[in-house]
């Protein structure tokens, strides 16, 4: 537990939200409780951004106090809130689409491989721990029924028509690639689904392994009207009205989440956001909470608050696309913020940690089980430090359409993180469970260290 002794504004504010979010610390709005005190300095020397990305953080321990820097929580929000990004869209101007990888402060440190934030939420745990001495500390539970970390299983339907179109581009990325073997595997197995629809079954499988695992996925769709310019670009791809796209619906279900995989023409365009989330809507009977940005094309800001003005509650685009890692340097569900207003968003961020594609297309990595070691080795990364890892794997996926031995990898990336025991939900479960958690506070603290809570939540000794 912990007691705020400063009111900050703006980014400050921000990064401090986030910061004490990730240490699951538990803020205490009771004046008379004897807790430990978080103070903010205006040192600001020590704490360089290049300190605080190699993780050289510095807080200043006391008597049942705690100091942080005003400079490590802009830097908190710098890389929580995308306002690194943002820089590199203002200098390349209004045509970018898709911010470079290499503008991200923790790309270019070499740290986007592991979840920075998440390690310094940890330090201010233990600094709180090591200044409290007989003083209660409480701190959430990191996740649902008992779990100690969380996975969430994602997919992007880009293709449901014309795959024969599509697997002929594919066997040409193969060819380019000189991946000779794995083209010849590709053609005969396109050869022998030319009578049956792979797409399908490549959604039933998946469906299937999922059902089996106890898994309920998100599914990003697309939801405008396709052209022979948007076929073209790899953009809209299919009719979301169109049979079988609604027999993949059906297949979905109530169990799995349906989301908007946001078209190229949303990018900054709140009425073409809100016009493909409406259609989404009338054709599932629900209303889509999440969406994710085909391509992962975003402005930093612009694009955010149009997804506000559109009514959705979460955002899962921020992952990087030619490589897999930690783009905002958490494993979690954080708040958005946009770095052009300096102003918080009523909406949650969702990283994307890791998807195949990322390394068969831009990473030159046709054998799927590297893929899958892969995002192990990122799981790992988020089951140390209690976190989320989102994971994104695309339905058309299967031998006849370019991609042998995928749906083997698939399976096996499944059953090894389950075997993990995490927390398993769709992104709209996890992220209603995290900012309900985000909104709670203990009203009061006993001498013993009981607490009274806004609202009921499980929480735990911080030194157990």
């Amino acid at each position: 537990m912990i007691r705020l002794s400063a009111r900050l504004q703006g980014r400050e504010q921000y990064g401090l939200t986030v910061l004490l979010d990730v240490s699951r610390l538990v803020p205490v709005d009771d004046p008379n409780a004897d807790v430990v005190r978080l103070a903010v300095s205006e040192r600001e020397s020590a704490d360089t951004l290049d300190a605080f990305l190699r993780g050289a953080w510095q807080f200043e321990r006391a008597e049942g106090s705690v100091t942080v820097s005003r400079a490590l929580l802009t830097h908190v929000a710098l890389v929580a809130g995308g306002g690194a990004e943002l820089d590199a869209v203002a200098r390349e101007g209004n045509h970018v689409v898709r911010v470079p990888s290499e503008a991200n402060p923790l790309v270019r440190a070499g740290r986007f491989r592991e979840p920075l934030l998440n390690r310094l939420g940890i330090a201010l745990r233990q600094a709180v721990v090591a200044a409290a001495g007989r003083r209660a500390v409480r701190v959430f539970a990191p996740w649902p029924e008992g779990r100690r970390w969380a996975a969430a299983f994602t997919h992007d339907l880009d293709i449901v028509a014309a795959w024969p179109l599509f697997t002929l581009l594919r066997l040409v990325e193969l060819a380019r690639k000189g991946a000779v073997a794995q083209a010849g595997r590709a053609l005969l197995a396109a050869a022998g689904g030319l009578v049956r629809n792979p797409v399908w079954e490549g959604v039933q499988r998946l469906l299937a392994l999922e059902a089996n695992a106890r898994i309920r996925s998100t599914w990003f769709v697309l939801c405008g009207t396709p052209t022979f310019g948007t076929l073209k670009s790899g953009d809209l791809t299919y009719r979301p009205e169109s049979r079988r796209v609604r027999r993949i619906f059906d297949a979905v279900g109530q169990e799995n989440e349906i989301a908007l995989h946001g078209s190229f023409a949303t990018l900054v365009d709140a009425t073409e956001f809100a016009a493909q989330r409406d259609r989404l809507s009338a054709l599932t009977h629900t209303t889509p909470q999440g969406v994710r940005q085909h391509f992962l094309r975003l402005r930093p800001g612009a694009t955010h608050q149009a997804m506000v003005a559109a009514g959705f509650r979460y955002d899962a685009t921020y992952g990087f696309h030619d490589r897999n890692g930690f783009r905002l340097g958490v494993a979690d569900v954080v708040p958005a913020w946009d770095p052009r207003g300096h102003v918080p968003l009523a909406f949650d961020e969702v990283p994307l940690i890791w998807m195949d594609r990322a390394l068969s297309k831009y990473r030159g990595i046709e054998d799927p089980g590297a893929w899958v070691d892969d995002a192990l080795e990122l799981a790992t990364q988020c089951r140390d430090v209690e976190g989320l890892w989102v994971g994104l794997w695309h339905p058309n996926l299967v031998p006849s359409l370019g991609y042998p031995g995928a749906p083997q990898a698939y399976e096996r990336l499944v059953n090894t993180i389950m075997r993990q025991k995490p927390y398993v939900a769709p992104l709209a479960d996890i992220v209603r469970w995290r900012a309900a958690r985000r909104a709670v506070r203990a009203l009061t603290v006993a001498a013993d260290g009981r607490t009274e809570l806004s609202s009921d939540f499980v929480v735990e000794d911080a030194r157990a």
